[in-house]
């Protein structure tokens, strides 16, 4: 279990040393153990911000691999939304960009040719 975590750190590029964790008292379910021990895990991604903490379990040794997990799963999603975001303007921009169809163009120009025609007949007329 820990190689995959391993993997996708390294595959995003994320190091140990870029989290900083702190631990306290959790509260809740767990008896003394809880009360006494400092069980809750916060884990901060100093680079991003990201902040976690985990109090599910009465070990610290697994919030501290669950604060991991929904870290790493908070900063892949943070990726994706902004990679979508990028490829949306990108896409944006490119429509904007590409010129009309021709048959479109067509429709357009004759659209305003009879709403012209329109205006010229509501004129007052010369005498």
């Amino acid at each position: 279990m820990k190689d995959s975590l391993a993997k996708r750190m390294q595959h995003l590029g994320i190091r140990d040393v870029d989290f900083e964790e702190t631990f306290a008292r959790s509260g809740g379910p767990g008896g003394q153990n809880v009360n006494k021990v400092s069980t809750a895990v916060t884990l901060r991604h100093r680079p991003s911000g990201f902040s976690v903490t985990v109090q599910d379990s009465r070990s610290q040794a697994l919030n501290r691999k669950l604060a991991r997990e929904r870290l790493l799963d908070a900063i892949e999603t943070a990726r994706q939304k902004q990679r979508g975001a990028e490829i949306a303007a990108r896409e944006k921009a490119r429509r904007r960009k590409s010129p009309r169809p021709a048959a479109l163009k067509e429709r357009i120009l004759q659209s305003k040719r009879r709403r012209a025609e329109i205006k010229r007949k509501r004129r007052k007329i010369d005498d």
